[in-house]
């Protein structure tokens, strides 16, 4: 099934019903991310007609959530064009010989441009060039940057004043979700993974395209960044395990102390 499809299922589902009648998946989400609400109250759900982030919507009284919705493997958050995204680490002052350095690894041509005739794989630029791409990498995964990183490419895109509320991660009928503050706590939390490639945390930051047949119906989209956040399900479950027994710790450390208060 695809994200389309999903969406419209979730729609379709939540759209017109009441709290109670949830399934316990839609009902703990909802709880989640409403609060105090009555179980009587009325849900109403739409899909969002514009390409941005939010994929639907979810009100519940005055009230309204904003979702992006995610399924399948090796999932693009966003794409944009290589101009903008160049524009945007010039203004979080991200230094001219870092700028250099990732425009080289993107065409991997020899230019900054990608008008180089010789087009490499991002493993044969590696081979010759993970020095330097350590160095950016260590440059570009700060915490300050990281959290406008996860703003830019996650919550609010570049086309739209609002953030999304969550991420739903799977199918209409089995899915895991994932509020905008877990989000940024996973990503701040693994700045200082290693990889070979250009990433923000476990974000990757690669041409949508390398185009390296020269095909001229994908030449276009080696003038655009696509992030992937290729880890998501993992990191969404690895979060939600660790929130769990910390959660439980909590509950025990709790019940020990009432326990010796009562001795």
């Amino acid at each position: 099934m695809n994200g389309y499809l999903t969406e419209q299922y979730i729609v379709n589902y939540l759209n017109g019903k009441k709290v109670k009648n949830l399934n316990i998946m839609y009902l703990e989400m909802i709880e989640s991310l409403f609060g105090n609400i009555n179980l009587e109250d009325k849900i109403l759900a739409w899909k969002n007609p514009f390409l941005q982030k939010t994929d639907l919507f979810i009100k519940i009284n005055n009230e309204t959530k904003r979702i992006s919705v995610k399924s399948g493997i090796k999932n693009s958050i966003h794409v944009e064009p290589i101009s903008e995204f160049i524009h945007f680490l010039i203004g979080n002052n991200i230094e001219r010989k870092y700028i250099i350095s990732y425009l080289k690894y993107h065409y991997a041509d020899g230019t900054t441009n990608g008008s180089g005739l010789k087009r490499l794989s991002a493993e044969e630029y590696k081979k010759e060039n993970q020095r330097e791409i350590d160095l950016l990498n260590r440059r570009l995964n700060n915490k300050k940057l990281i959290t406008k990183v996860v703003d830019r490419f996650i919550l609010r895109g570049n086309n739209d004043i609002h953030s999304i509320d969550a991420i739903i991660y799977g199918y209409h009928d089995d899915f895991i979700y994932i509020t905008c503050d877990e989000i940024k706590d996973i990503v701040i939390n693994k700045i200082n993974i290693y990889s070979t490639g250009i990433h923000f945390g476990p974000l990757y930051c690669q041409p949508m395209n390398r185009c390296l047949n020269y095909n001229p119906k994908y030449e276009k989209n080696r003038f655009c960044v696509q992030i992937k956040w290729y880890s998501l399900f993992d990191d969404i479950l690895e979060y939600k395990n660790n929130a769990l027994i910390k959660s439980r710790q909590n509950s025990n450390s709790s019940a020990n102390n009432v326990e010796q208060k009562n001795l």
